[in-house]
């Protein structure tokens, strides 16, 4: 099932690692046979149906709607509203800590977005209810709806994205502005965008007694439980939820949504098992979305191109009813060496659903303008875009004075500029045509994110046969984690991958914490690596202290694990199988625990982010402005490499939703009624194999001893950070034409 050759650690090679070799997915069989069963794949016995009503105005107030007519159509069970609904032990919109989202869960009259549940209809089959929800015809009191960033007052929030202060700075930034030769002052935009996993969100409940037993897409076992306990008022271990398999997550499916809620509330009042799956156009509003910026950028720089100061003053939005502001201006903190940083974030409250993590939160929105900008300052300075970057290097990170836990950077920008070809771009715009006459234009940014780690636990266990299982709670959302943290998992415990029974995706097992900001590799790779150790160091202990092992006495000298056998950490020819040393000790199975959590003083001591350069190549119709990406080129330093197969894939699809920034995906709102108009895959533009072009992941060698005992970090929102100011600076050098609002499009280069 593996292919030798690809590694990052030749030693480790030698002794046959797991780690570092590009091994195909361990459940890919099953996916494209269709034999991989997710949330909507159960059907219980007895299963109802569910199918949300919602609100076609943003603000306002449900009136009436035809519950009788409902009620009387054939298949129809029960409707469920604000009047009938079941009982919480919880306020859907009280909130005990800062990641507690509300949720709108039927608790009144109130409507707050387009797209809020406002009944749901239960019937024994999905037609039934889809047709009894059509047939309700709710009425609504409308208000005027606010949507876009210019139609609410603005504030200063308390903090912005996970916690991060709302604003922050090292230097005077107006004295910096004042002394600087030139000065580039500018404003980007960015739009509200939407989550569109390939799998909608949705849940199968079966409740037995005061028992939840669910089928639901998540990437947090143990914090959905805690979650779903505190509504329904039972213990969190009463609630088993599967989630083998995710369509993709992306942070929409970090924390449990409202429709899928109102499907287990729907289980409760039936007393049969319900499915609940929200329609594409429903996914517009319960569920999370990026929210719009609109970025004002100072840069002040000294007449050789040295930074002078830096500013990002960032207006996003929330809903009227919830906090998560996205945090865009932040990126500015860690790329380039100026001597005075400032960022602030200032609010407005829209008629929206709440916006939430989406794939690199803050930094995908605010690098596509830090790239812009620091392009258009190079200019201005008359230099390349490449070497007014390396002139701006940042050797620490200028926010903090930190120095970086790791950092190839310069490599990134060497490698990645060498097999692009970067040497022989001109500085002049609309300087270069293809054979077809196509204006050609060449562009780069820079990928940066920072290397996280969460909390996470894990189990291992060694069998008197020779094998192992490792056990974590851990969340495959198509990225290849299973794969990559079995690998981390037989080599903590010193076994071929074939030898090693990996358990995952379940809320009985260990918690591994969550699935997002690119941590869950380090996390629960970490927690199992934990595991593994363990349990090693009990076989150990057992082993020297047998005076019928070679290994009798070598409690000292201490000893390894190499392919399913102890050896002497001296002398390697000495030892014995692991299944002889349980069985002479009479034992089946040995077992340990591992844990995973970031290192404090580490975090308090360094600067830790991946890092990356992107190259892009457009051309441009230049009479249509029809714009297509013709080449992308990426290399990422991100620490050490678990499965090169799967980091490259990650890569790509990062990089494609990074051209779909800058070229393809926003939501169009009609300001009238505060509707998404464009709320499915015809309208809401997003890459189709057609328009992505021939790319390639450079994967440039770092170590980190610093991040984590396996020097990992994380890689799948890396590659949207630095391509979407690639592609947007491209454009730029094709056209003559710097286009500030994204996504770039037809109009904004024609006329």
């Amino acid at each position: 099932m593996s292919e030798i050759g690809l590694t990052n650690d030749p030693a480790r090679m030698r002794h046959g690692s797991n780690i570092g070799q590009p091994m195909t997915r361990r459940e890919g069989v099953l996916k494209v046979t269709g034999a991989a069963t997710f949330a909507a794949d159960n059907h219980p016995p007895g299963m109802l149906y569910a199918v949300p009503a919602t609100a076609t105005v943003a603000r306002g107030r449900l009136v009436s709607m035809d519950e009788a007519a409902a009620r009387a159509h054939p298949g129809v069970v029960d409707v469920m509203t604000t009047a009938n609904r079941p009982k919480l032990a919880m306020d859907p919109d009280a909130k005990t800590n800062p990641f507690m989202f509300r949720l709108d869960l039927l608790q009144n009259e109130h409507v707050r977005y387009a797209g809020q549940p406002i009944a749901v209809v239960i019937a024994e089959t999905l037609e039934a209810a889809t047709e009894g929800a059509r047939l309700l015809k709710p009425r609504f009191e409308a208000e005027a709806a606010r949507v876009t960033l210019d139609d609410a007052e603005s504030f200063v929030p308390e903090v912005v994205g996970a916690g991060n202060p709302a604003e922050a700075a090292i230097g005077d930034v107006e004295a910096g502005i004042g002394e600087a030769a030139l000065v580039v002052d500018t404003t980007y935009e960015t739009p509200a965008q939407y989550h569109n996993a390939m799998e909608p969100h949705g849940v199968v409940a079966r409740w037995e007694g005061d028992k939840l037993i669910l089928d639901m897409p998540t990437q947090a076992l143990a914090m959905a439980q805690q979650r779903l306990a505190g509504l329904f008022g039972i213990a969190p271990t009463d609630i088993y939820i599967r989630s083998p398999y995710l369509g993709g997550g992306f942070g929409s499916k970090g924390f449990p949504a409202g429709p899928q809620v109102l499907g287990i509330m729907a289980a409760r009042m039936t007393g049969r098992p319900v499915k609940l799956v929200l329609r594409r156009d429903q996914m517009y509003g319960p569920v999370g979305h990026r929210g719009p910026t609109r970025q004002h950028i100072r840069v002040g720089l000294q007449s050789d191109g040295a930074l002078t100061a830096i500013e990002n003053r960032t207006r996003t939005a929330s809903s009227t009813f919830d906090d998560f502001f996205e945090p865009a201006a932040d990126v500015a903190h860690t790329l380039y060496a100026a001597p005075a940083i400032r960022t602030a974030h200032e609010g407005v409250r829209l008629d929206t659903g709440t916006p939430l993590f989406m794939r690199a939160p803050g930094e995908a929105s605010g690098s596509i303008a830090l790239e812009c900008a620091i392009d258009e300052a190079a200019e201005a300075a008359g230099m390349d875009p490449l070497a007014f970057r390396l002139k701006n290097y940042a050797e620490r990170e200028p926010i903090s004075g930190k120095p970086f836990s790791s950092k190839a950077l310069r490599t990134c920008y060497e490698e990645g500029a060498r097999r692009f070809g970067w040497a022989g771009r001109p500085s002049e715009p609309r300087s270069m045509r293809d054979t077809s006459g196509r204006l050609l234009g060449w562009g780069m940014g820079t990928a940066t994110f920072p290397a996280l780690m969460f909390q996470a636990k894990a189990r291992a266990t060694l069998r008197a046969d020779g094998s192992g299982l490792l056990e974590t709670g851990a969340h495959d959302m198509g990225q290849g984690a299973w794969t990559a943290l079995a690998q981390i998992a037989a080599d903590a415990v010193g076994l071929p991958i074939e030898r090693v029974e990996f358990r995952a995706g379940t809320s009985d097992l260990p918690d591994a914490g969550i699935a997002g900001g690119s941590g869950h590799t380090a996390t629960a790779g970490m927690a199992l690596h934990s595991a593994g150790q363990a349990v090693i160091a009990k076989l150990a202990e057992i082993a020297t202290a047998d005076e019928a092992s070679p290994l009798f006495g070598a409690g000292n000298i201490g000893t390894l694990a190499r392919d399913g056998r102890l050896v002497r950490r001296d002398d390697e020819s000495r030892g014995e199988a692991f299944g002889a040393i349980l069985s002479r000790a009479g034992l089946e199975t040995i077992e340990a625990d591992g844990q995973a959590a970031a290192d404090p003083t580490a975090q308090e001591t360094y600067a830790m982010h991946a890092h990356g350069a992107v190259f892009a190549e457009v051309s441009v119709d230049p009479d249509l402005g029809q714009i297509r990406v013709t080449r992308l080129v990426g290399a990422f330093a991100a620490g050490r490499v678990i499965n090169p197969r799967m980091v490259q894939s990650q890569l790509y699809g990062g990089m494609i939703w990074g051209l779909s920034f800058a070229l393809h995906e926003h939501a169009v709102m009609d300001r009238r009624t505060g509707r998404v108009m464009n709320a499915d895959l015809a309208e809401y533009r997003i890459p189709v194999n057609a328009d992505v072009p021939p790319m390639e992941a450079i994967l440039v060698h770092e170590d980190d001893p610093h991040v984590n005992a396996l020097g990992i970090k994380g890689v799948g929102e890396i590659g949207i950070t630095g391509t979407g100011g690639a592609i947007a600076n491209a454009v730029r050098h094709a056209t003559g034409r710097r286009i500030r609002r994204f996504p770039i499009g037809l109009a904004d280069l024609v006329g």
